[in-house]
């Protein structure tokens, strides 16, 4: 038997509610359904396990900029790195002079590893590339989607409910996840209003903590061209949404997408297949990995190409129901149980 801890206690606690920390629990817990006769923990922020008493460390975040790794170890760490995105777009994620420092002292730190867990091929390039690591030690696994988004059958009266909540007409945009500049939510919004010309009932939902954390300059930054484009009426901005309401607007919404220049791997998109949405993405990096041919694709960087797809998928009903379709389909491709499987092996190959 082996005792094997994921470590968050690093992690700060409003993290938890975004990617790295639905990675974190839902993968110690899928690892605990295995029942493989290892013990497998959660060591959480200002709780005390000790970990000298763990036969192995596994780290599920990773910050160029940041102090993630510990500076002492006395076990074997694996470590996940989701993307690499800061260092391949360094003029629109200044490091400063301090983390500068702190990049050299992760990337240090970093070497020590007995092994890498990223979530997609293209992420295991970028950290060969960028870091150099060992190839062999790089192992690309890829994340899944909660349960509870699914197809939903006979959800008249939830979805009345959630559409006077949420002022929604019959035929909505969507988006759901951060509001950096990796997400491209301005090439969206311009890419609306231009939409909105010819379809004057089409909103715009964008969903996620960061749409209603008045602190961000980026979210100013939005308001402002939203004001600007005379969209305030059309572009709605929601926050956090419990998984229940978010599954019903994924069951609900004409189309989901995904503009981003540059993903890890992109939940989202997972999470709208698995509810039987269908999906506009970019064709960037991870993306295509994710959605397969289950999923429509357009390219961030020619202009004019994000209007154009998205107005040619809804005007054609058939291919929107083709494309909910393909995305039940390629959504059973991915599951926690399957993510923790691969995961063990790494494990497995450390402790070796």
């Amino acid at each position: 038997m082996k005792k094997i801890v994921i470590d968050i206690s690093r992690l700060h606690p409003l993290a938890l509610k975004r990617g790295v920390g639905i990675y974190a629990e839902s993968l110690v817990l899928s690892l605990q359904r295995l029942k493989d006769g290892n013990k497998y923990f959660l060591r959480q922020y200002n709780k005390t396990l000790d970990l000298k008493k763990f036969d192995l460390v596994h780290y599920p975040h990773f910050d160029p900029f940041f102090l993630t790794l510990p500076w002492l170890r006395q076990k074997p760490i694996v470590v996940t790195i989701h993307d690499l995105i800061p260092l391949i777009f360094p003029n629109n994620y200044s490091a400063g002079f301090r983390g500068k420092i702190k990049w050299q002292m992760q990337k240090f730190l970093l070497k020590k590893a007995k092994a890498i867990i990223t979530d997609s091929k293209n992420s295991k390039k970028d950290i060969v590339n960028i870091i150099g690591f060992p190839e062999q030690k790089i192992f690309p696994i890829q994340l899944a989607f909660n349960k509870n988004f699914r197809r939903l059958t006979g959800i008249k009266q939830q979805s009345v409910m959630i559409k006077n909540k949420y002022h929604l007409p019959e035929n909505f945009l969507m988006y759901v996840g951060d509001i950096n500049w990796n997400k491209n939510i301005k090439g969206l919004v311009k890419a609306f209003k231009k939409l909105k010309m010819t379809d004057k009932n089409l909103k715009l939902i964008l969903v996620g903590n960061a749409f209603t954390n008045s602190n961000l300059t980026e979210l100013r930054e939005l308001k402002g061209l939203i004001k600007n484009l005379d969209l305030e009426k059309d572009v709605e901005l929601l926050g956090f949404l419990s998984n229940q309401e978010l599954t019903v607007l994924y069951n609900l919404a004409t189309l989901y997408i995904q503009p981003s220049f540059y993903e890890g791997f992109g939940l989202p998109v997972l999470e709208a297949m698995s509810c039987g949405c269908p999906v506009l993405s970019s064709n960037q990096a991870s993306l295509p990995e994710v959605g397969g041919k289950a999923v429509a694709y357009f390219n961030p960087y020619r202009k004019g190409d994000l209007e154009y797809k998205i107005k040619k998928l809804i005007l054609n009903k058939d291919g929107l129901g083709k494309l909910r379709e393909l995305a039940l389909k390629q959504a059973r491709k991915f599951s926690w149980e399957k993510t923790a499987l691969e995961t063990k092996k790494v494990y497995e190959k450390v402790l070796s």
